[in-house]
């Protein structure tokens, strides 16, 4: 078996971004996302999102292409969805996604990100690189050579911009335990 430390930042959005992930719908599609990244051999380290869009925190086995990753994911949680009967209407995502990579060092920031989801949006305090579900162009600036090695990464400085919780000791790496069991 190999070994890897990929770790992803995935977003993606519901189609048109209707605002389907109600309180009632989440925990359905967000159980039907969780099983299918851990079906396809993945760590799932956070999962969460907002009405309109999901954000997955996951560490890919290297064997399957990324695309093919979230095509799955996404696949699975609508089709089984919508055989469930749940809403009047379909359920479907946009095609689109946003996927950032990153080392371990960083994981315990994006965990924390994707946890307080739900607090990010309802204080205006997201950063809005790492909300992105497409291809759109961005511009980010970085006025480092490198951002290995330091923590002023764009998202980095917007968490501390917002005050938002993140780990204390960035040096002893992520201690939180994965979701692997499928």
């Amino acid at each position: 078996m190999p070994y890897w430390q990929l770790y992803y930042h995935i977003v993606w959005a519901t189609k048109n971004r209707e605002p389907l992930l109600t309180a009632d719908v989440e925990p359905k599609i967000y159980s039907l996302l969780r099983n299918k990244a851990l079906g396809l051999g993945a760590s799932v380290f956070a999962l969460n999102g907002y009405l309109d869009h999901v954000h997955l925190v996951v560490s890919i086995p290297p064997k399957i292409a990324i695309s093919k990753f979230v095509g799955q994911v996404k696949a699975v949680a609508s089709v089984r969805f919508n055989q469930s009967g749940h809403l009047a209407s379909p359920f479907y995502w946009q095609e689109e996604y946003s996927i950032f990579s990153f080392d371990r060092k960083r994981l315990p920031y994006f965990v924390a990100y994707v946890e307080q989801q739900k607090e990010h949006h309802s204080k205006n305090r997201i950063i809005p690189v790492l909300e992105r579900d497409s291809a759109d162009p961005v511009h980010v600036l970085i006025d480092k050579p490198s951002i290995y090695g330091n923590m002023d990464d764009t998202w980095v400085q917007g968490m501390r911009m917002h005050d938002l919780h993140a780990p204390e000791d960035e040096s002893s790496g992520y201690k939180g335990t994965p979701d692997q069991s499928g």
